[in-house]
């Protein structure tokens, strides 16, 4: 295995990345890019992986989907209970990496995290599918359980409490949204010399340098 792991090659020459095509405003250079990875993989292009740390220091990172951008801030949606909603609570801060290998593609945000606002939750948490709507109810996301048959019973049960009902949110569920500071552009390159533009917020304006791969 580890033999078959270090043999695994790949080069990167689908694209380069120059300077004078990166926009002004990273945020209109996410949407270019965006727009571009949903042309190649629709299923994938809103994939992240978010990264906390613990009051301890300890990092953690998982997979969740950007559901809008709204006043300039990157929103997803999670239950106010699991571990990484209570380390952004603790923490104040989080960043975002999303990974397109179709266009050997990666961008890096971080930023101040807070909660959005309970109408904006409402109104994404009545917009998806009633099966996701009871998901949410059933989840004690993050705590130990003694089985799936947990999870089973309890998605039965809550599917029959609200039978010809409307399924209000959880208080525990809802959305946040990180307020950039920093993001990265990185264009894989053959011989590992990729491009890696950086933008950062210095009172209130965005600075852009190159950054060695």
């Amino acid at each position: 295995m580890d033999e078959q792991l270090a043999k695994m090659r790949y080069e990167y020459t689908k694209d380069v990345l120059h300077r004078t095509n990166l926009s002004k405003d990273p945020l209109h250079q996410f949407q270019k890019w965006f727009e571009q990875i949903s042309q190649f993989d629709p299923m994938g292009a809103n994939a992240f992986t978010l990264s906390t740390v613990s009051a301890e220091g300890r990092p953690g990172g998982r997979v969740l989907l950007l559901k809008g951008i709204e006043d300039g801030k990157f929103v997803f949606y999670t239950n106010y209970g699991s571990r990484k909603a209570e380390e952004m609570e603790a923490t104040g801060v989080a960043s975002m990496c999303f990974f397109w290998g179709p266009l050997e593609r990666q961008v890096r945000i971080e930023g101040k995290i807070s909660r959005v606002t309970a109408e904006t939750s409402d109104d994404y948490f009545n917009s998806r599918p009633r099966e996701s709507q009871i998901g949410a109810h059933v989840s004690p996301q993050s705590q130990v359980i003694p089985n799936r048959s947990f999870l089973e019973e309890r998605f039965q049960s809550i599917t029959a409490e609200y039978s010809g009902k409307k399924i209000p949110r959880p208080l525990n569920w809802g959305g946040y949204a990180i307020d950039a500071d920093y993001i990265e552009f990185w264009q894989g390159r053959a011989s590992r010399l990729h491009d890696r533009f950086a933008y950062t917020k210095e009172e209130g304006n965005w600075v852009l340098t190159r950054l060695a791969p």
